[in-house]
């Protein structure tokens, strides 16, 4: 009997979980398949999945949101973070109409970085520019920004100053300096505050007096797959679950130097009848560094593991989008590329039966 319950157990650890050894990991391929453990079903059926598919937020702001998606395989958690980072579209420069810069930095430069500036604006009142209309523009696909700045000196400047913003007037060029330029009835569906840049303080350039920018930009609807402006976010990562289990009770100093060996949090170092002893409380927060494996001492009384199935999503919109916004924007398009692969498997297999 004691054989077969450590068989389970063995079993059990090799489909659910990822062990971390002094130098590798093992056991990190999916092997819960049909057929691949005798005594188990791993077929898939949505009443299963349904049963043990949870999603959990964890944190959420103004800019960024950490949630647990678990239940599910490593494949599924993939493609929804690569949708996050390619395939939620924003609006972002495309076309940059330079009339005149007399900076030293040259216009592609400035093109370049007008273009990775995030704009706010909601995409879903926009429509994608059609190939036939790329070389058109109208209210429906296109926001305009103008910038007119000029340095000059600054006559009211402290005598003796050397600071260039006591000295000059507007040498530094920042996105408050863009003004949106409706056209069509966009002042009517907009107001200000819902059609600009992100951030108000993003340098785009230096400027000295005589030197000056003048310049008109498009702005349009595209996704990060066709250029890294339009991905909605910062960072989209994922980790697995860190599991941290005690094999045998760590006492005394031993204690104090194992709750070193983790992040501050994941072990707490309690008295229990005069002794202390080690207590794993939060072991989400560890960064797998493994240092506890450096130690003879403690490196047996230890073991680390990955939850295969509970991944920790980290999502961090720039600011264009909220970020619970662009995970249900994120879901929609991965149920919506699976309905296309059923239609083409549907497709495919009318197709066999007519030949």
């Amino acid at each position: 009997p004691d054989n077969s319950i450590s068989m389970a157990g063995k079993v059990e650890e090799l489909r659910t979980r990822v062990d971390m050894k002094t130098h590798g990991v093992e056991n990190t391929a999916t092997t819960d398949y049909p057929g691949n453990y005798e005594g188990y079903d791993d077929s898939w059926s949505m009443k299963k999945f349904k049963k043990k598919f949870r999603v959990d937020v964890v944190r959420l702001t103004e800019n960024d949101v950490e949630f647990d998606m678990i239940g599910i395989d490593a494949s599924i958690a993939n493609a929804f973070r690569r949708i996050l980072l390619a395939e939620v579209p924003t609006m972002a420069i495309e076309k940059v109409f330079i009339y005149n810069n007399t900076s030293v930095i040259q216009d592609e430069v400035l093109a370049h970085r007008l273009g990775l500036i995030p704009i706010y604006a909601d995409p879903d009142k926009f429509d994608f520019q059609s190939g036939s209309s790329k070389g058109e523009f109208g209210e429906k696909d296109t926001i305009v920004f103008t910038l007119n700045i000029k340095c000059t000196k600054n006559p009211r400047s402290a005598r003796g100053s050397t600071d260039p913003d006591d000295l000059y007037l507007h040498s530094k060029v920042t996105t408050a300096d863009l003004r949106w330029t409706p056209i069509g009835k966009q002042a009517e569906m907009f107001s200000p505050n819902q059609v600009r840049p992100v951030h108000d303080d993003i340098l785009i350039a230096k400027l000295r007096p005589g030197q000056e920018i003048s310049l008109k930009v498009h702005c349009v609807k595209g996704i990060g797959q066709d250029h890294a402006k339009f991905s909605p976010v910062c960072t989209a990562s994922y980790r697995l679950l860190p599991e941290i289990v005690l094999t045998t009770p760590v006492l005394g100093d031993r204690a104090e130097r194992l709750a070193k060996c983790f992040s501050p949090g994941v072990i707490l170092v309690e008295e229990i009848d005069g002794m202390k002893q080690a207590k794993v409380v939060n072991p989400r927060l560890d960064t797998c560094s493994r240092e506890v494996m450096r130690h003879e001492d403690l490196r047996d009384s230890v073991r680390l593991f990955r939850v295969r199935d509970h991944f920790i999503f980290s999502v961090e919109s720039t600011g264009a989008c909220p970020p619970e916004v662009l995970v249900s924007q994120a879901v929609l398009l991965l149920e919506k590329k699976c309905n296309d692969f059923l239609l083409e498997i549907d497709a495919s297999e009318i197709t066999e039966d007519e030949k």
